[in-house]
């Protein structure tokens, strides 16, 4: 090619062959090379076809726990008062492509190693071999209802109502101190004698009870009450266990709904407490700020670790948010990699939460702590 740099090559003519001209005979190394040209395409056209190994995550869509999904409230309260907000409390999701019925091909997986917003991961550590499309849906759609279940009882709790319930027994766990000794439909009255009425009761006696010590369970068995001695479990981080599965029955003031489409797990318990408690108070707890964020939340208002935080992160910021409340066990994955324009402030509870939100509301939040401090 002529020119200098940044002129226009010249244009080739073509017109006859110049006297003398001959084609140049085909040798084997040109038909090598020109075969190995086309299997390489080939080879290439059918590996961005084929599915990989890997699966993609993303960041998903957001929702307001304030606002509302397909023309409807999310959080509707029927039987109290509730209240608007100027500001957004954002769930924040993570779409993962690579399992059962979402093949990941060549350009996804290049775009996933590219975008710092994206995790390319093997798709085992994501999926269990034999899991079905169908069984995916089943279990993330369960785990939804139960923590908004969780996030519902755990929101008005924090807002000081009684949530009577009937802690039942679905069965004990194999080896430990609750096999044999507590049965399945057994309804926990009380412990070392102190009667219980919630889940947060119960929460708040084991942890007066130092893990492998014995204690005094006491059920109601077939209507009578029976006095169980059992030895508790570890956690593992220092928590005593029962050792038992409880399907807990609530009775509560009022009746409180979510309603979401679209979106399975239980990560979305902490925000959509935020939002109970929020819709359920007259102060404007946002202070017209869009808070996002993620985190289960259990009965007692414990806020637990999730996966895909970073792509949340992002989400996040695509949707509009400047802060973004964090599970503390998930500070690790976080430092470090928060996009521009977001401030993460960690918490270990929903009363964490719930104080950082309106600290932000009120433009004083520049004290609450973060990932890195």
């Amino acid at each position: 090619v002529g020119g200098q740099v940044g002129e226009p090559a010249p244009l080739e003519a073509h017109g006859p062959p110049a006297p003398g001209w001959e084609p140049q005979p085909v040798t084997p190394r040109s038909l090598v090379l020109a075969g190995a040209t086309v299997t390489t395409a080939l080879l290439v056209a059918v590996a961005a076809l084929l599915p990989a190994p890997y699966a993609v995550s993303s960041p998903g869509p957001t929702r307001d726990t304030l606002g509302e999904s397909n023309g409807e409230p999310l959080v509707t309260v029927s039987g109290a008062s509730t209240y608007e907000s100027t500001g957004g409390l954002l769930l924040t999701t993570v779409a993962v492509a690579g399992g059962p019925g979402f093949p990941v091909g060549l350009p996804m997986l290049l775009r996933g190693w590219a975008d710092s917003s994206r995790a390319v991961r093997p798709v085992e550590e994501v999926f269990a071999p034999t899991e079905t499309e169908e069984q995916i849906d089943e279990r993330n759609q369960a785990a939804m209802v139960s923590s908004q279940e969780n996030a519902t009882v755990a929101a008005l709790e924090e807002l000081g109502y009684d949530v009577p319930t009937e802690l039942v027994v679905v069965e004990a766990v194999e080896g430990t101190g609750a096999e044999g000794v507590v049965a399945a439909d057994d309804v926990i009255v009380a412990l070392d004698g102190t009667e219980l009425g919630s889940f947060s009761q119960l929460t708040a006696q084991l942890e007066q009870v130092e893990p492998g010590s014995p204690v005094v369970l006491t059920v109601l068995r077939g209507g009578e009450r029976v006095d169980l001695d059992l030895v508790t479990g570890d956690s593992g981080e220092g928590r005593a266990l029962l050792g038992v599965y409880i399907d807990p029955v609530f009775a509560l003031p009022f009746q409180v709904s979510i309603q979401i489409e679209n979106i399975g797990g239980p990560s979305a318990g902490m925000m959509f407490a935020l939002g109970i408690i929020d819709t359920l108070t007259p102060e404007d707890e946002t202070g017209g700020e869009t808070i996002a964020g993620t985190g289960t939340v259990d009965l007692g208002g414990a806020v637990g670790p999730i996966g895909g935080i970073r792509q949340k992160l992002h989400g996040a910021v695509r949707d509009g948010a400047t802060w973004f409340l964090a599970p503390e066990d998930n500070c690790d994955e976080v430092a470090g990699f928060v996009p521009d324009g977001l401030r993460v402030v960690r918490v270990a509870t929903l009363g964490d939460a719930r104080a950082a939100v309106e600290a932000i509301g009120a433009g004083q939040a520049d004290d609450l702590p973060t990932c890195e401090r």
